[in-house]
């Protein structure tokens, strides 16, 4: 039985934003905290005293990681080399220069002759002799169509023609690594890829290059034991008959709040030929909490945003405030009293979204359809005006002189239009001249 941890995209470096420097160390707290998950990880294979290690691709946010970056992240997987666990990298689409033209970032690691670290950056067979016996593991790296197929061979294809031959393409070059695999050794595919059937999370935000989705029938084959693979952050078992179990084991760390709810881990397998039993291992990563609320219509915005807040525990998390408002609120908003309530999270950031008063629904009395005096038309409009309502009878009554046939007799508007002021914060005569118009047009 040979014990195996499999993780994947770790994205050492992404996330800067939802973090803040420590004073300490000088390095972004986001950083950190990846570093020190990915420290679990290798704690764990360490001490489970597993035979080998697979990483599903995707080390860095990008193939140009800086120095500090790469350090952590060969700080770690040295521990693996120290411990004498072989340990296979498979190059994902962040870690390729230009859409996999020029190498991948993990390749230092083969230049370099690191004592048993295999990099899988082509599609190709590796026979790995670990503490607990023989196991060959099948690379597949993320694929770019011009890895599969030259210029003319696609010249005059739809798009649906060429992902066609791209997968026969593929199925040809599998089959060729299929057929010379010894049939008594424990087989692993290890594929960095989309499949027609994964859900998908953050990754379809951070897609580096085009790639092509594969059909699960593809890696359903009785010559695979187990098949790790890598791409989408979601953990998750693609194959429900484990007749070879499917995994995507996810990503180690939240890069942003679209994984706000997802679990992170790795997964342990138990592997011989004919047979692998896995299992998931969460891993304790820090939150991410969104705390969305509408204060529009409520008479203590300030109060109800506090409210809200008290409800999520943000202690140490990475938290965004979402709250409507209308334009006559700001003023009751506090934002030293909102910033000390969020003051708990890790790191917050606050998105507030005006509520248009445009946006508000017509009322059904006042329906095209309808045919209302012009006088109702008013008093049904006032009846849904709360901020209105202290001069609603003298608007009343001057609607009443403006529509009588004898302008003359019109009362002095002076005090009205003062107190219309009061109301709403405006003072014009052709605020007036504009309700006259209103009116007249009821």
């Amino acid at each position: 039985m040979i014990k195996v941890l499999h993780l994947s995209d770790i994205h050492l470096g992404s996330g800067f934003s939802h973090g803040r420097i420590n004073p300490e160390t000088g390095l972004n707290t986001r950083l950190e905290d990846f570093v020190s998950t990915l420290s679990r990880c290798i704690d764990q294979a360490i001490a489970s005293s597993v035979d080998l290690v697979l990483f599903g691709g995707d080390a860095f946010p990008d193939a140009t990681p800086p120095p500090f970056v790469q350090e952590a992240f060969a700080s770690q997987f040295r521990r693996l080399v120290d411990a004498q666990i072989p340990t296979v990298l498979l190059v994902g689409n962040h870690d390729q220069h230009s859409q996999g033209q020029g190498g991948a970032s993990l390749c230092i690691y083969r230049t370099l002759g690191v004592p048993g670290f295999v990099v899988g950056d082509r599609l190709m067979t590796h026979h790995i002799q670990t503490r607990s016996g023989p196991v060959q593991v099948i690379t597949l790296p993320w694929l770019t169509r011009s890895s599969l197929l030259t210029r003319p061979e696609t010249e005059g294809l739809s798009l649906a023609e060429v992902n066609q031959l791209l997968i026969e393409r593929l199925r040809v070059a599998l089959e060729g690594e299929i057929r010379r695999l010894k049939p008594d050794v424990p087989t692993v595919l290890l594929g960095h890829l989309m499949t027609d059937n994964a859900n998908l999370g953050a990754e379809r935000f951070l897609a580096v290059g085009k790639g092509f989705t594969i059909p699960l029938s593809l890696l359903t084959r009785p010559c695979f034991d187990y098949v790790a693979l890598g791409h989408v952050h979601r953990h998750q078992n693609l194959n429900k008959s484990n007749d070879p179990p499917i995994i995507y084991p996810g990503s180690i760390e939240r890069v942003d709040f679209s994984e706000e709810k997802e679990e992170k881990g790795f997964v342990i397998v138990q592997l011989e030929r004919g047979s692998a039993q896995w299992e998931f291992c969460p891993l304790p990563v820090r939150p991410f909490h969104t705390i969305e609320v509408d204060v529009s219509s409520a008479d203590d915005s300030q109060a109800s945003l506090h409210k809200a807040i008290e409800k999520k525990r943000i202690q140490d998390a990475v938290v965004r405030l979402i709250y409507k408002l209308r334009s006559e609120q700001l003023d009751q908003i506090d934002p030293v009293l909102l910033h000390q309530a969020l003051s708990a999270a890790h790191s917050y950031t606050i998105h507030p979204e005006l509520v248009s008063q445009l946006a508000r629904p017509r009322l059904p009395e006042l329906g095209a359809s309808n045919s209302l005096d012009p006088m109702d038309a008013l008093k049904a409009y006032l009846n849904n005006r709360a901020d209105l309502k202290d001069i609603a009878d003298e608007m009343l009554e001057a609607a009443h002189y403006l529509l009588a046939a004898e302008p003359q007799e019109a009362p002095d508007l002076t005090r009205f239009e003062a107190e219309l002021t009061t109301v709403t914060g405006q003072s014009s005569h052709s605020q007036m001249a504009s309700l006259d118009n209103q009116l007249r047009l009821l």
